[in-house]
């Protein structure tokens, strides 16, 4: 019931202001990010909290069929029509990562850019990920991080309970690295940086790539 009140009214605001707070990180970079990171995907795929879709035209040739998952009502609706003017077919699902409506390994490639942070149970959601990918297929993920640095870390945790109430859940000062470390996915590799553009609360971040356990 709480949750449907919020998508009424908050969640209905910020899923129509959500791709205008990410303009500025998008074109001074973040969008390149997305693209290189996603031109790994390979088969079918299935992006996790796909949002408004920031990445659905992002996706290579060699992604033979792409499923968008978003769990949010109102960023659904908005994801819908904006693939329904996609030059490609795909289906959109509305759903949370923690339950995915998918038999198990079914996907050669998962992905997610900015979902663990908001994720209610990020183990969860990467137990899901590890179950609907087929034995050795690919995880790709771009996270905003906890900042390494202390002074920063205990800011962002101060902060943490109002920034949570104005980004739709996102945790400021969640590790959504150590999540994927303790997660039943083998990490291959990471890399450290920060979402340009973006306010110091969330400039941390991550990105890189898993492989289901073949």
């Amino acid at each position: 019931m709480l949750e449907k009140t919020y998508d009424a009214t908050w969640g209905r605001v910020f899923a129509r202001g959500y791709d205008l707070f990410f303009k500025k990180m998008e074109e001074n970079g973040l969008r390149d990010m997305r693209r290189e990171l996603l031109a790994e995907a390979r088969g079918r795929t299935l992006e996790i909290g796909a949002g408004t879709g920031l990445n659905h035209d992002l996706y290579p040739g060699a992604v033979t069929e792409l499923v968008l998952s978003e769990p949010s009502g109102p960023m659904a609706k908005q994801l819908r029509a904006k693939v329904a003017r996609a030059d490609r077919a795909i289906k959109v699902v509305q759903a949370p990562g923690e339950r995915l409506p998918f038999p198990a390994s079914g996907f050669d490639t998962v992905t997610l850019t900015m979902v663990l942070c908001t994720a209610p149970d990020p183990p969860a959601v990467l137990r899901e990920i590890g179950r609907v990918l087929k034995p050795g297929g690919l995880f790709l993920f771009l996270e905003h991080v906890r900042s390494p640095d202390p002074g920063l870390a205990q800011w962002r945790d101060r902060l943490a309970t109002p920034w949570r109430l104005f980004g739709k859940g996102c945790n400021c000062n969640r590790d959504a690295l150590a999540a994927i470390e303790q997660s039943p996915l083998v990490l291959e590799r990471s890399e450290s940086g920060e979402v340009p553009k973006a306010v110091p609360l969330v400039r941390p971040m991550v990105q890189g790539s898993a492989r289901a356990i073949g």
